[in-house]
């Protein structure tokens, strides 16, 4: 998967220019594969996220929230086409999601659980469509090298939590969500978010060496939250995995869902990196 991944990534780096930096404003369309990708994965999340509302008897009306999770996830993509104020696209976008859900809601389920299934529906769709949109944000604004830099890091500390939770791990990390994460697996996310974040810091000249050691420690615990996330979700619906797709892993929102969570602190950290340096 990690394979796949970083080829369509670079695959859509190269088709646009901005594998290299200097050439990224020569293609104005930037990362037309990854959109392409995120809505995939929406789709099946969407549903897996339907299924475990399904266990608490409320409804994900997925016709709507597919839709409206795509066009929110890939808002950052069409804001290079139409020149509009980023803020005007994201209060349309939600007013007009809310508005389809109430309409879906009245034609399939009448006044039966309202409340409970716009609201469980408004949640998948600001849990998958808004959070994604800034995995995307990342790739447009900052540039393809960065996003890799987040997702690797993200991904590597959940490698390194759970390899050296699973050989030395004693103390807890969060009992009543997540028995499995200790402390112990905490410091191998760091270890391993750190040394990958400072070999793309100074492999690709993203940052200085000592800011991808901030970043490598900050998203060691911003992934490990984005787990603990989907976690909640799971025992609340008292299910182990989001589904039983993919071997090993379990669903697709138990790949996702730790950049899900801190892709938005990503884009912060990157801005606050570009006013910086400006």
């Amino acid at each position: 998967m990690t394979v796949i991944f970083t080829g369509i990534v670079v695959l859509d780096g190269w088709l646009d220019g901005s594998v290299t930096p200097s050439q990224a404003d020569d293609n104005p369309l930037q990362g037309t594969l990854l959109v392409i990708l995120i809505a995939l994965l929406i789709i099946p999340a969407q549903l897996e996220l339907a299924r475990l509302a399904a266990a608490k008897r409320h409804k994900v009306l997925t016709p709507v929230s597919i839709v409206i999770s795509i066009l929110l996830s890939s808002a950052w993509y069409w804001l290079q086409i139409v020149q509009v104020s980023p803020l005007h696209c994201l209060f349309l976008l939600l007013a007009f999601s809310v508005l389809g859900l109430l309409l879906y809601q009245y034609i399939a389920w009448g006044t039966e659980g309202v409340l409970a299934n716009c609201g469980a529906s408004c949640f998948s769709i600001m849990y998958l469509g808004l959070f994604s949109g800034f995995i995307l944000a990342v790739r447009i604004d900052f540039g393809l090298w960065p996003m890799l830099m987040f997702a690797f890091v993200v991904k590597f500390a959940d490698i390194g939590a759970y390899a050296i939770g699973s050989l030395y791990g004693r103390h807890k990390f969060s009992p009543n969500v997540s028995p499995g994460k200790t402390w112990e697996g905490m410091v191998g996310a760091i270890v391993a978010a750190t040394a990958v974040a400072i070999a793309f810091a100074v492999g690709f000249d993203i940052m200085q060496w000592w800011l991808a050691i901030i970043f490598g420690f900050c998203f060691a615990f911003a992934g490990q939250a984005g787990d603990l996330v989907e976690s909640m979700m799971k025992r609340d619906a008292q299910q182990k995995d989001s589904a039983n797709k993919v071997p090993g892993f379990g669903g697709v929102l138990d790949i996702i869902d730790s950049p899900l969570v801190s892709a938005p602190f990503a884009y912060v950290f990157f801005m606050l990196i570009a006013k910086g340096s400006a």
